[in-house]
């Protein structure tokens, strides 16, 4: 049971799937495109007729019969197809109207209009003052019927219904009668010409109304000719009585006129007398005048017949689908349809599209910007939207009147802007598209106005089409004051930092602070732009005064106390490091000066009036800052700089070149440098000596030193770097190294020979390295009695290390004896 219920499910949604999912299979029969609604008096799209125009892909024409219910336009449209009543639209008898709203026959005529290939479709429309409907809704019908077709053939049967309301106007003499709700009909398609066809002449038109042809059914027109009969029914009727009816007729009279070639009109017999049988009748069975005539009456709608043109282009299926949907949502918004409704939604695209042409213009700009310049731009800008608006535009009449609204919008809008909150400011993105609005306020309190204008955003939504022009460029004028604001802050802010930075120099120079100062001034001056500029002016001439004299009132103190740091660093360098005795005394006399002074006068400020003072100021000024060098800022460099020098020309620089220095304090007398080193066997300790003669054989310094427990060669390499380090302070840096042990020699020889994981030995060669021209030399034994008589003195001795400026008594004889060697050459 379950599974036969399941069944059954599946089989109904099948059925609705099978039968949703249907397309038309055939296209020749009659598509309802507009049906009325259920309350007959508004209209709505039927998809079953939108999807037989839909599927057209070449250009579209359609050719459209109004008129009164019951007066034969289904039979007509029949007739000019070529189709029979069983087949082709619905034909009734009945009083009740047989099409409801609008119907589409589904297969068009292909025709070839100026090399064109054109889908032609007919369209039947319901019946006006048929049984159980509006006026409303027959003007909604003869207005949806007039702008989609591109022929519209307004359908005079003889004999029309009575009404209270009727009006007559005698054409050609006859008794021919349009009733009240005929003259309000052709008043909308004379507005709608007035509107599309007025024009100058030349220029393109944007959209093109129907072709009006007027469709005379009857049978005798004395005699006279069908543009005959128009003409004379175009004239002006007097009206000596003052006839309100009259007067209208007539206007509608002039303005019939404004249409020209857009009208035509002919005359159609009738067919049979027997008009209900007529669906019955065969050709040979109608009345050859008729028959004739209709020949004629389709010649002459296949010539006026051209594709529907909208903005200069070609509609196909989908296009015309689209076209027609607009139009219908503009019908239907009103309680009755006006030419207005339908110029503004032909406009709202242009109108879109102009307002992005300046939305594009505008947001070019490069803001902030002055405020005279952009309103030229703006000038520009809307001069160009306006023109494309003039050139594109729909209609006449309703397009001046919304462009002289813009006008008038805009003046409200300057008006406005010139007396709005300057710290009230809306940002929007650099496209001026309108999705998100932030608000900044800086110390305007104008809460309510703030809420005002989010309360007209949040109507607005994120729909960017509802801003209109002036809008835009309302937009653009505060979002300019928010640049300029922002741009201008951005500005101060980096010059606030800059004289905080200069107010905390290493080096402390006034000229570096005024050109700090001059620097934030022009790049203000230059870069902010907008309407801002003159208050933010104001706050930066007042923040760079403060910032000087801050500046100037620590500026003496600050220097005083470099000064006073400076001359103690340079004793230390003069003593220390280049030992440059004037650098020395230079250093000590500026700090006597500086310290010796405040003490006298019990202030610094008193010292600040001394004209040496401003010598000293000035010297430091030209020192510290100049247009080529800025020592606050390349002080560190330059003194890393300088260390590295002096460090390569102490390590490196006397390999090649030897001593260059010319300071007063060094020696650069030659010495000969003689060591030995002895081991006392049965305790194996040891001991080192050496001496340092002249070329004469002099004594310069001699040493001894107890070593302890270690090798002879190991004693012998302390020897010498003991003598070595004795020599170097006290100023010598021309050393000639002799010795009586050949290893050392060998060694000592060629630097890049292994050490052998011996301390001092690579302390020895290090320095031999970096003085560079240091040479070692092989003595005999008994040549360097001097030195061997030492480090024996060191082991009974056992002292630690000895030096002797004068000769020993126990050395004075071995020192004569060695007096005269070639060695000391």
């Amino acid at each position: 049971m379950e599974i036969s219920y399941w069944i059954f499910v599946f089989s109904i949604l099948l059925v609705f799937w099978v039968s949703g999912s249907s397309s038309i299979d055939n296209f020749h029969q009659p598509f309802p495109i507009v049906e009325p609604d259920p309350g007959h008096t508004k209209l709505r799209l039927s998809r079953e007729g939108l999807e037989a125009i839909s599927r057209i892909t070449t250009p579209i024409s359609a050719v459209a019969v109004i008129g009164p219910y019951r007066s034969g336009k289904s039979f007509l449209l029949n007739q000019l197809l070529s189709l029979s009543c069983d087949e082709g639209f619905g034909v009734g008898h009945m009083r009740d109207t047989k099409t409801k709203g609008i119907w589409v026959w589904g297969t068009p005529l292909e025709v070839d209009i100026d090399g064109v290939r054109t889908s032609v479709f007919y369209l039947d429309t319901e019946g006006f003052e048929s049984v159980g409907k509006s006026n409303v809704y027959d003007d909604r019908i003869f207005a949806l019927a007039t702008v989609m077709s591109s022929v519209l053939i307004y359908n005079l049967p003889e004999t029309h219904l009575k009404s209270s309301y009727r009006i007559a106007v005698y054409a050609l003499g006859c008794g021919l009668e349009i009733r009240e709700a005929d003259i309000s009909r052709l008043s909308f398609a004379v507005e709608l010409a007035e509107e599309f066809y007025g024009r100058v002449k030349g220029q393109d038109i944007a959209f093109e109304p129907a072709k009006l042809l007027w469709l005379i059914q009857r049978d005798f027109l004395q005699g006279k000719s069908v543009k005959e009969m128009v003409d004379e029914a175009l004239r002006h009727v007097p009206n000596s009585d003052g006839d309100k009816n009259i007067d209208q007729v007539n206007q509608i009279r002039d303005s019939l006129a404004v249409m020209g070639d857009n009208s035509t009109a002919f005359s159609l017999p009738q067919p049979h007398l027997m008009r209900t049988k007529l669906c019955d009748l065969k050709d040979d069975d109608l009345d050859p005048m008729y028959v004739k005539k209709r020949g004629q009456l389709k010649e002459l709608v296949a010539s006026i017949i051209r594709p529907k043109i909208v903005q200069g282009k070609y509609l196909n299926g989908k296009e015309f689908v689209s076209f027609l949907e607009q139009i219908l949502d503009a019908l239907n918004k009103g309680e009755i349809p006006s030419t207005g409704s339908l110029v503004e939604v032909f406009n709202k695209g242009i109108l879109e599209r102009c307002l992005k042409l300046y939305s594009e213009r505008m947001g070019k700009l490069r803001l902030p910007m002055p405020e005279q310049s952009l309103q030229d731009a703006h000038e520009r800008s809307r001069e160009e939207a306006m023109k494309a608006f003039e050139e594109q535009h729909f209609g006449r009449h309703h397009a001046k009147k919304s462009a002289d609204q813009l006008d008038e919008e805009m003046k409200e809008v300057l008006t406005t802007l010139r007396g709005h909150s300057p710290f009230l400011f809306i940002f929007i993105n650099d496209n001026l598209s309108i999705h998100t609005f932030t608000f900044f306020l800086t110390w305007d309190k104008n809460i309510d106005q703030v809420n005002q204008i989010r309360d007209s955003l949040a109507v607005m939504g994120d729909n960017s089409t509802a801003f209109s022009l002036p809008q835009v460029f309302k937009n653009v004028i505060m979002t300019n004051e928010y640049q300029s604001t922002r741009l201008c802050e951005a500005l101060y802010t980096q010059c606030e930092d800059r004289m905080d930075q200069l107010q905390v120099l290493r080096l402390p120079t006034m000229a570096k602070f005024d050109a700090g100062l001059q620097q934030c001034n022009q790049s203000f001056e230059q870069e902010c732009v907008g309407p801002s500029k003159a208050n933010y002016e104001q706050r930066i001439m007042k923040m760079l005064g403060k910032s000087r004299s801050l500046f100037i009132k620590e500026y003496n103190q600050r220097l005083f106390n470099w000064l006073v740091a400076f001359s103690l660093v340079m004793v230390v360098i003069g003593r220390f490091i280049i030992k440059f005795i004037l650098v020395e005394m230079a250093a000590w006399i500026l700090f006597i000066f500086l310290e010796t002074y405040t003490r006298m006068f019990w202030s610094a400020e008193s010292l600040y009036y001394n004209p040496v003072w401003h010598f000293i100021v000035s010297a430091w000024e030209t020192i510290v800052y100049s247009p080529i060098l800025d020592l606050d800022r390349w002080a560190i460099p330059i003194a890393c700089m300088a260390a590295l020098g002096i460090l390569y020309c102490r390590c490196y620089g006397r390999r090649k070149h030897g001593s260059q220095w010319l300071l007063p304090l060094y020696n650069h007398q030659k010495v000969f440098l003689s060591t030995d080193g002895a081991v006392a066997r049965a305790f194996g300790c040891a001991a080192s000596g050496g001496v340092a003669r002249d070329h004469d054989g002099n004594w310069i310094v001699g040493f001894s030193r107890f070593l302890g427990y270690c090798s002879p060669f190991e004693a012998e390499v302390w020897g010498i770097l003991d003598e070595i380090l004795i020599l170097l302070n006290k100023g010598y840096r021309k050393i000639s190294l002799l010795t009586d042990n050949l290893e050392i020699v060998q060694v000592l020889s060629d630097l890049n020979l292994e050490d052998f994981g011996i301390t001092v030995l690579r302390r020895v060669r290090r320095i031999m390295r970096a003085e560079g021209q240091w040479k070692i030399n092989h003595i005999s034994r008994n040549r360097n009695l001097v030195a061997d008589r030492l480090a024996k003195l060191s082991l009974s001795w056992k002292s630690s290390l000895q030096v002797f400026n004068e000769a020993p008594e126990e050395v004075i004889e071995l020192l004569h004896g060695e007096k005269g060697y070639d060695c000391f050459i």
